[in-house]
């Protein structure tokens, strides 16, 4: 029962999470969630199809008609759970987990998901009083059918962008030879497309780019894309600063105009601009709601608390409504769902679409950027430079601490002679005129994470950073 989460399921195979864990996860989920039908889908870790498979039998005892759709990311069976109106989805996946770790993501119709608060204890509680009933018992068994949803979630994928701005881009690093003419139409042969460097780190994202390549007028150049669950290249995780490195090397190799990489199950996306440097996931939320809201003006852009000035600074410029909510996905989308809000954003690079049954994507955030690239003629440098600029950002910095809550007070006794204005949405976020803060435990560890934001002001973020990181590394009382 350890597996068991505040958002999912997941642990170390096999002494957390195993083959007969899963199958009563399954049987749970069709008596509690009571389906009807439901899809399943699995990473590229090696345990992933023997859990899921056993996940499968759990839901064919329990009377649930179950679509395999086989190896894919986790917003593939989001997609498909919505797209084909199924009664609910679960993938098995550890993302950016150590090696030894897998998981399940479970979601009911719509692609709502299941968490703690809506039917995740349930089911722990279930399978720990060993309350299930008999497979004999249950009903008639469940039919196992094959889907491919990939097509569909392709095609669904391409609506987001213009492919023929695209095809009629200039490469933002293209240089025009010399004596050419100035005519765009004149030059068009000696154009190039953009140039992208993809990254999916042996993760999973490699298929989906496979099958998006031919309909994108691009150049699309892949590395570590053969899906391997040894994970050759380490674990895909672009958060960890030393994973970083070979794909800025490969943007710098071959002149590109975009770097991306993303985690094992591709619900997240990450950035490196033309000078293969990392952009930080939060300075994405507000060029993200800023393109969108281009297309529909006057709509609501959800985002989380611990860094967002910035955000809300591009989401009025461009006329749209910015929404504060607490960090997590069954919060953001919950959220979402109540404001009918056109896109919602995570620093930590969790991007969602309404469009997207209010779910997370990975493949649909640098679509809208290259489609932005194509139609601006600008290098991602220049969208974000000055953005960084205007609200420096330090970026979330993590400290082990023994209490968090004391740790926290701490540190609002030592501001409050300073009267900031405090939000308690996340944590506890502190404002002054010029910079301000968020401060929030781990759902998970004994960790606390710290988030510090200026306008303008890049030595004093340094001086704050320097402040904070001392007042939580000193002993609490």
């Amino acid at each position: 029962m350890t597996a068991f989460k505040a958002y999912d399921i997941r642990g170390r195979v096999p002494d957390q999470i195993n083959a007969a864990a899963c199958y009563a996860i399954g049987r749970a989920f069709a008596e509690l969630i009571r389906p009807g039908t439901t899809v399943v889908g699995y990473d590229i870790r090696l345990t992933s199809p023997e859990l899921a498979a056993a996940v499968s039998e759990g839901l064919l005892d329990g009377g649930s008609d179950v679509y395999d759709i086989g190896m894919c990311g986790t917003e593939e069976v989001y997609f498909a759970t919505a797209h084909y109106r199924f009664g609910g989805g679960i993938m098995v996946t550890a993302s950016h987990n150590p090696i030894d770790y897998n998981g399940l993501k479970l979601v009911r119709e719509g692609s709502r998901p299941i968490s703690g608060d809506s039917g995740l204890k349930d089911i722990e509680a279930r399978i720990s009083q060993g309350d299930l009933t008999p497979a004999t018992a249950s009903g008639p068994r469940g039919a196992l059918h094959a889907l491919n949803a990939r097509p569909a979630y392709i095609d669904h994928l391409l609506t987001y962008i213009d492919i023929e701005a695209l095809a009629n881009s200039v490469s933002p690093k293209w240089e025009r030879p010399a004596g050419s003419p100035t005519d765009g139409a004149a030059d068009a042969s000696a154009r190039r497309p953009l140039k992208i460097i993809a990254n999916p780190g042996n993760g999973g994202a490699g298929i989906v780019l496979d099958a998006l390549a031919p309909h994108l007028p691009v150049e699309l150049i892949q590395i570590c894309a053969e899906p391997d669950g040894t994970f050759p290249n380490g674990i895909p995780n672009p958060l960890l600063t030393d994973n970083r490195a070979a794909t800025a090397a490969a943007v710098l190799e071959h002149g590109a105009d975009l770097g991306l990489a993303w985690d094992g199950d591709f619900d997240r996306c990450f950035f490196f601009d033309e000078q293969g440097r990392f952009i930080e996931g939060y300075y994405l939320v507000g060029l993200l709601a800023e393109r969108l809201l281009a297309k529909e003006p006057g709509s609501k852009i959800i985002h989380d608390p611990r860094l967002t000035w910035n955000t809300l600074d591009q989401v009025d410029a461009a006329g749209g409504t910015a929404v504060q909510c607490k960090s997590g996905h069954a919060f953001i989308k919950e959220r979402m769902r109540a404001e009918d809000a056109l896109y919602g954003g995570e620093m930590s690079a969790h991007h969602y679409f309404r469009d997207f049954a209010y779910c997370d994507s990975g493949m649909i955030p640098w679509l809208l950027v290259i489609e932005h690239l194509a139609k601006a003629g600008e290098p991602l440098s220049k969208l974000v430079d000055e953005r960084i600029a205007a609200f420096p950002c330090s970026g979330e910095i993590n400290f082990e601490v023994e209490n968090t809550q004391a740790t926290i007070d701490a540190v609002l006794a030592a501001v409050a002679v300073h009267e900031p204005s405090i939000d308690r949405t996340d944590g506890v976020s502190v404002e002054f005129p010029e910079w301000r803060f968020n401060l929030r435990g781990s759902n998970t560890e004994p960790v606390i994470r710290l988030n510090i934001e200026t306008r303008g002001d890049p030595v004093r973020l340094a001086q704050v950073t320097e402040q904070l990181s001392a007042l939580i590394a000193a002993p609490t009382p």
